[in-house]
């Protein structure tokens, strides 16, 4: 059986790949990554932030995964703040991401805590969150 080459995927490939995932995948587990994380944007900078922010952030990512995309998509819950990111809304007009617009419809969001810690924002596709943002501060409705 011949082996496909390993190398870099367009967001195309990730899509395609996701519309022949099972029809069930919103009652898996969500999945987080970490491939887009950008600190590009100096509003989204984590430099200066404390050891306690990263511990918090993540407790609430491990207690995430252990929750089912279907819940999480539908929990509209104060503690978790998780929604869909409006572009309209806010202060940047997406995330910068090369192909981007084929991803427009999944930009999401959700609270570290249920306290002051910021937000992570990315987007979804399938069961996987992928990170683009830390927003420690808010800023992207600033």
């Amino acid at each position: 059986m011949a082996q496909k080459k390993k190398g870099k995927r367009s967001f195309a490939d990730i899509l395609e790949e996701s519309s022949s995932a099972s029809a069930g995948s919103v009652d898996d587990l969500i999945r987080f990554s970490f491939k887009y994380l950008s600190f590009d944007n100096p509003k989204f900078r984590c430099g200066g932030a404390e050891a306690s922010y990263f511990f918090e952030l993540l407790e609430r990512l491990k207690a995430l995964s252990s929750m089912r995309m279907s819940d999480f998509l539908a929990n509209r819950s104060a503690g978790l703040r998780s929604h869909p990111i409006r572009w309209e809304d806010v202060t940047e007009a997406g995330f910068g991401i090369p192909n981007e617009e084929q991803l427009a419809v999944s930009a999401y969001q959700c609270a570290v805590s249920a306290n002051e810690s910021g937000r992570v924002h990315g987007f979804i596709i399938d069961t996987r969150f992928y990170v683009v943002w830390l927003d420690r501060d808010h800023k992207l409705y600033a």
